[in-house]
């Protein structure tokens, strides 16, 4: 550690969103703190995030997102042969298959943040789930309820690893420019994200056909678009597929609600944008969205089209309410870890386990 400071390696594995953009956040504050960041990952994460351009050394390592036997050994071997070449101070991996893959490439001390919770019943991948919980020197949990699950499968030392949503550029485009590129003319209803069943799109589709002259727009792709454009087609929904866009700003000042409809986030960064922005949000009330939020946003049950409708409904039909819960909102988000105090509470776990004696072999 010539510069004082730990040299880290940051593992993830497939990522088209949150997990991606917090660990290109990370990367920059800490190179801009003086720390020496290697980045692991994917080819495909380096062409979206740009870790190199961060001022991160990066080295393509293909850890999918579901177990796959070949691809995993795979990159474990590049990821021991990276590791033992680069020999960082701390291994930092974001998500349970980064975490799987860390903890058998063998290079201690090790951090592993879990920011999803692993919705499906598969005995073999709770049995891995286990493995990262007992392979970590420190976790570090993107909610309350991430915490206690690490905690019940063997987790040694559990901590909250708040993850800050990147702070968007002013919009650029006025609002009636982006409603008349967009075609909409009456309500624009918006949310972003990954088209995954988590997220779960459906239930928005469903909802919309009941809110009159109301669009939907979602901004973003993923394995459910197929499924979701035939959804909205066959039920006549005024829903608009937009794909990736990198004008998420512009649109949030161009809507009228914003809406979240997943059946389980810890700190959703969509979330986290939309009551930054200032604008009324309608969410799920799962994992980490309740104590993300408080009362800065309408909390609805998941899988219920009846109450998202009838949320969104309300909002558009009452400005005043509308514009008073965005007030709140913005409130509450003013009071939320920015990215440059997420990344110094990483680096003060990095310093603090640098300097332990820690085994360099994995447990077993």
């Amino acid at each position: 550690m010539s510069s004082g400071r730990p040299r880290v390696a940051l593992v993830l594995a497939s990522s088209t969103g949150g997990v991606g953009k917090h660990v290109r956040s990370l990367a920059g504050h800490l190179v801009a703190s003086g720390h020496r960041v290697d980045v692991h990952g994917p080819a495909a994460t380096e062409e979206l995030f740009a870790f190199r351009s961060a001022g991160a050394g990066f080295s393509p390592v293909e850890i999918p997102a579901r177990p796959n036997p070949l691809k995993d050994a795979t990159a474990l071997a590049t990821l021991r042969r990276r590791l033992r070449a680069d020999r960082p101070d701390v291994v930092h991996a974001h998500g349970l298959r980064a975490g799987l893959v860390a903890a058998a490439a063998g290079r201690r001390p090790l951090v592993v943040t879990w920011h999803n919770l692993l919705m499906a019943g598969n005995p073999v991948l709770r049995g891995l789930e286990r493995v990262v919980a007992r392979s970590a020197d420190v976790t570090l949990a993107a909610s309350d309820d991430l915490i206690g699950r690490a905690l019940r499968l063997g987790g040694r030392d559990v901590r909250p690893g708040p993850v800050a949503a990147p702070t968007l550029e002013p919009p650029v485009t006025s609002r009636d420019e982006v409603r008349a590129a967009l075609g909409v003319e009456g309500p624009l209803v918006l949310t972003v994200g990954r088209l995954h069943p988590q997220k779960r799109l459906d239930v928005l589709v469903d909802a919309s056909v009941r809110w009159g002259g109301a669009t939907v727009v979602v901004a973003g792709s993923g394995p459910e678009e197929a499924a979701l454009r035939a959804r909205a087609t066959a039920k006549n929904a005024p829903v608009r597929f937009l794909g990736h866009r990198t004008d998420v700003a512009d649109l949030l000042a161009a809507c009228d609600v914003a809406v979240v409809t997943s059946d389980w986030e810890a700190r959703q960064l969509f979330a986290q944008e939309a009551l930054r922005a200032g604008r009324p949000l309608v969410a799920t009330a799962v994992g980490g969205v309740p104590g993300l939020v408080g009362d800065g946003a309408r909390l609805v049950p998941s899988g219920n089209v009846d109450a998202v409708a009838g949320a969104v409904s309300a909002l558009l039909a009452d400005p005043g309410e509308a514009s008073a819960l965005a007030a709140r909102g913005a409130r509450i988000a003013a009071g939320w870890p920015d990215e440059a105090t997420v990344a110094a509470h990483a680096a003060a776990v990095y310093a603090e386990l640098a300097g332990a004696d820690v085994p360099s072999q994995a447990p077993s």
